[in-house]
């Protein structure tokens, strides 16, 4: 019996089964293109080629254990089994989450749209306008709701968001104090999550009542929770003021639903404003992907973590978008990071500033407006009934004192088809939402009072009903007068605007994207499909266990699968990044050795070629970096790895690598590296970044890691959407287990994230890849894309130099093209080349990590050797361009490399001053005119944005007369 390259048997062929059907559309290159790519490449197979590039010390003999790839239809029709186990009731919940309405046009054309979900982070900046405008029209929002100056284009999670505020107060208080108060009716994961980052930097996290607990004297900053997780809305103004008096920072986690109409912090006079945006038409999901945000004051604008997008100029001097100020910094800052923050939620961002734009600010206060209202109605009628509110100041929550009734009022709530939040044994609390009606609340009054019969005296006899916000808190006065919030009134404006940015963006549904160590491969419509779901996406994440079976399933089985892909024996979903992942399995790695006694293991030793989150994480950690060198073929040095073992041998807490390196190689001395470390007492983190070259080839469980995290929105395809979501579990060994993140809702010590499985409603799409691949199509890709890597170092190898190869020449699933001579020769810069491939319809491969002066080429397995060919085309015509200027046929600076990219306005100028033609510049090579990418602008002055800082939408004032 043979086998197809995916697994399908042979069998029973005539049946037409189609068990492979999906790998071969998920793997780009069909049989014949293999065998003709591996002659290219020299090699007689792809298992000569897997021999020549993975060491045979690591590889794995045998299959993975998860059996064999299904077609979509089954694999969907499975998931709909799984889902069916969920129960959807009506939230009222809170906490933080919300059921909400998503309007259908941004459901179709963002959230399910690839020309959306398929972009990357808009690092460069001319092919990102589309995202990098809805970015800045969501920090427009945020500053608008916030009254503060400046705001970040997305964070995580609220808790997470929390973390950061607590970590940015340290770095810009005056106060010396090594407190940080944390107001106790924060939500309870926020508490966990503010703790969690709180233990390894030494900091004390005092949580209490801010009237009679807070000493501003003892704390460099303070957080409260505005409107309360209780529901309560209580004025902070002198609390944030006696912080300032002692040089403390006030922090205010706010909903942006409530503020607009309660005052804004700004206003209150707080220095930095926290929250999710979750409500802003994104699901619930289980507990995400949401957009968190954070604002502060100007003072503060630089030390703000994540990304913040600016307004620059282009080379005609037109406006253009671009990231300003903190743009990859912890990548180039490393340790001295002020965060470890690379994948933000971006999409989810985008997301909630089109609903902004869809309802406009009107529509906006309409909404809360009419929430408030139900929830004065809800609490009103309470009252009547003779129920205890003990709220008295609220916008949409209550909480409401039950006594001995407590299970009873919870049990009658679920037969009503409702949740309750049980705050305590006598307590429950109700969140009224956007998608709550007069019946939602008759059906809370009788779970309440257990008195069906009364409620509709009660609701007779209410008379006016007024809000019970306090006068002082109640915001007055227009907000969102910005144009573009009142620019599309129709669904034909919005979904015309929609269109229009989409177009200005390059993404992966219009060509390749060669970043390396980013892994942009297709993200399948069929593992796309169910993030919508309402069995998925309408849960709460702290929803009774009995409503989530299905949730369960589908954790239990991305576990499983997942140990028996990296050979470890116990993973976490709870990581809502790759970043957070490096933290937890860095705070998995503190917690051993901490339960073991060894309080003084604190030494990370990390390559210098690392990812540039690593020492940020390891230093969130409570670590010190200790970087060891590199070879010259970019391996680690084993030399220096040993001294430095030496010097730190009592003091050791881990190592940190990647596999395969930064440097795109398969190290052979991975195993000797893992068992130095652990003869000296430390423990092996091995980056998940670069795990694509691994499954089904090599398990970093087996050859010596003790933990690893897990992209999932590189190796198992959740899309990166514009710069996120993002998903990050790890993987750990047995001995690590006990020190996986606990549930953040119920206070766990070691929370990472606001939600206990992160964003879970995105784990739909992974779980979809791998069942649909099996066991033989996920070796298949892997292969695959080793083949891609090594095809383009091939053909470029006799144009470009190729910087790092293994021992036997090959590279792992990317190459590293060095630039650096060029530009010491005729002044071609890597910019030059990177611009230039845009009027090729390229985005660039990564430029200058992690080597300056670079590309990281990474093609992945998903594109075809047609896809492969043309980027190699473009690639050798821009080296004839560089080798014109090489023989005086062009100056650098007039050049086409130079002046690229060239847009629409370039070739219609009548003023046409170059000595290379206007055809050479817009269709080079053998671009074709049919389907030209044309950059919406030219390239950007990035000086010009950072002298100038603009980071929100100009207000009406801006077009006066």
């Amino acid at each position: 019996m043979t086998s197809s390259p995916c697994g399908s048997s042979s069998l029973w062929h005539d049946l037409g089964d189609d068990a492979g059907a999906f790998c071969a559309r998920h793997v780009g290159p069909d049989a014949h293109d293999v065998a003709d790519m591996l002659r290219v490449v020299g090699a007689d197979s792809l298992d000569t080629l897997m021999a020549q590039t993975v060491p045979d010390a690591i590889r794995l003999s045998g299959a993975m254990g998860l059996g064999a790839g299904v077609p979509e239809h089954v694999a969907l029709a499975r998931l709909r089994t799984i889902a069916a186990e969920n129960r959807v009731l009506t939230s009222l919940i809170g906490q933080g989450y919300y059921d909400t309405i998503l309007p259908g046009v941004i459901q179709r054309n963002v959230l399910e749209n690839p020309a959306w979900y398929t972009a990357y982070t808009p690092y460069q900046p001319e092919i990102s306008q589309g995202r990098l405008e809805a970015l800045l029209n969501f920090q427009t929002l945020v500053i608008e709701l916030t009254g503060l100056d400046v705001a970040n284009a997305s964070l995580l999670d609220e808790g997470t968001a929390a973390a950061e505020a607590m970590a940015m107060a340290r770095r810009v208080a005056k106060s010396k104090a090594n407190a940080f108060f944390v107001d106790a009716d924060c939500h309870p994961q926020t508490i966990a999550v503010v703790r969690t980052r709180a233990e390894p930097m030494g900091w004390q996290v005092v949580v209490g009542d801010p009237a009679t607990d807070l000493d501003p004297q003892a704390v460099f900053g303070a957080l409260f929770q505005y409107p309360g997780s209780s529901g309560e809305i209580r004025d902070p103004r002198a609390w944030i003021e006696s912080l300032h008096a002692t040089g403390a920072i006030a922090s205010v986690a706010a909903d942006p639903m409530a503020l607009l109409l309660l005052e804004s912090p700004g206003a209150l006079g707080a220095d930095i404003a926290i929250g999710s945006m979750q409500r802003y038409g994104m699901p619930m999901g289980a507990g995400g992907p949401h957009a968190a945000y954070m604002a502060t004051r100007d003072a503060f604008r630089r030390n703000i973590p994540g990304r913040i997008v600016g307004v620059s100029i282009d080379s005609r001097g037109n406006p253009a978008y671009r990231l300003a100020l903190q743009t990859r910094e912890q990548h180039i800052r490393r340790e001295k990071a002020t965060s470890n923050i690379c994948t933000a939620q971006a999409l989810p961002a985008i997301v909630s500033s089109m609903y902004a734009l869809y309802h406009g600010p009107a529509g906006l206060r309409g909404i809360a407006t009419r929430i408030h209202r139900l929830a004065s109605i809800m609490a009103a009628g309470l009252r009547a009934l003779g129920a205890k509110v003990v709220t008295t100041a609220f916008f949409d929550t209550v909480t409401v004192a039950t006594g001995t009734e407590t299970d009873a009022v919870m049990a009658r709530a679920l037969d009503a088809g409702m949740n309750l939040r049980r705050v305590d044994a006598t307590h429950v609390g109700i969140s009224l939402d956007e998608t709550s009606t007069p019946d939602t609340v008759r059906a809370v009054w009788t779970s309440v009072s257990g008195d069906g019969a009364g409620v509709a005296g009660v609701e007779a006899g209410l008379a006016a009903v007024g809000s019970p916000i306090p006068v002082g808190l109640a915001r007055t006065g227009d907000m969102l007068t910005q144009p573009i919030f009142s620019a599309c009134r129709s669904e034909t404006d919005m979904l015309r605007y929609l269109r229009r940015l989409a177009d200005r963006d390059l993404a992966l549904d219009r060509s390749m994207i060669p970043l390396g160590s980013c892994t942009m491969k297709l993200n399948a419509t069929a593992e796309m499909l169910p993030i919508t779901w309402p069995e998925f996406c309408n849960i709460h994440p702290f929803a009774p266990a009995d409503q989530m079976r299905g949730y369960a399933r589908l954790f239990a089985d991305l576990e499983r699968m997942l140990c028996r892909i990296s050979g470890y024996v116990a993973v976490s979903l709870q990581p809502n990044s790759g970043a957070q992942g490096e933290f937890a399995g860095l705070m998995a790695i503190r917690g051993y050795h901490r339960g073991r006694g060894d309080v003084g293991r604190d030494v990370c030793l990390i390559p210098a070629s690392a990812h540039g989150t690593n020492p940020a994480s390891a230093q969130m950690a409570g670590m010190r970096i200790v970087v060891v060198a590199c070879d010259p073929q970019g391996n680690v040095d084993i030399d220096d790895l040993k001294a430095k073992i030496a010097k730190h041998a009592d003091q050791l807490a881990a190592i940190m690598i990647t596999y395969p390196s930064t440097h795109g190689v398969f190290e052979d001395n991975v195993r000797e590296i893992c068992a130095l470390v652990h003869a000296a007492g430390g423990q092996v983190y091995v980056d998940g970044a670069n795990l694509n070259a691994q499954v089904g080839l090599a398990q970093p469980g087996v050859y010596g890691g003790d933990v690893s995290h897990f992209n999932l929105h590189k190796t198992f395809c959740i899309p990166h959407g514009g710069g996120g979501p993002g998903m990050g579990p790890i993987g750990v060994g047995a001995h690590l287990a006990p020190y996986l993140p606990g549930a953040p809702q119920l206070g766990a010590a070691n929370a990472i994230s606001a939600a206990p499985f992160g964003s879970a409603d995105v784990l739909p799409i992974s779980w979809m890849y791998m069942v649909m691949m099996g066991d033989a199509g996920l070796k298949r890709a892997t292969e695959v894309a080793i083949l891609n890597s090594n095809y383009i170092a091939t053909r470029l190898s006799a144009h470009y130099p190729v910087l790092y190869r293994g021992a036997n020449g090959r590279v792992a699933h990317e190459c590293i093209i060095d630039l650096r001579p060029l530009k010491d020769k005729v002044g071609v810069t890597v910019d030059d080349i990177a611009k230039r491939l845009i009027d090729h319809g390229f985005h660039a491969p990564t430029v200058s990590f992690p080597v300056a002066g670079t590309f990281m080429i990474e093609p992945t397995e998903s594109e075809s050797r047609t896809e492969l060919d043309r980027f190699c085309d473009a690639m050798i015509a821009i080296r004839a361009e560089i080798m014109a200027v090489e023989n005086g046929e062009l100056t650098i600076d007039d050049s086409p490399l130079r002046h690229a990219p060239h847009t629409v306005r370039d070739v219609t100028d009548p003023d046409w001053a170059h000595v290379y033609d206007r055809a050479q510049a817009s269709l080079p090579g053998a671009v074709a005119p049919a389907s030209k990418y044309w950059s919406p602008v030219n390239r950007l002055d990035n000086a010009y944005g950072d002298r100038n800082l603009v980071c929100s939408c100009p207000d009406i004032s801006t077009y006066a007369g």
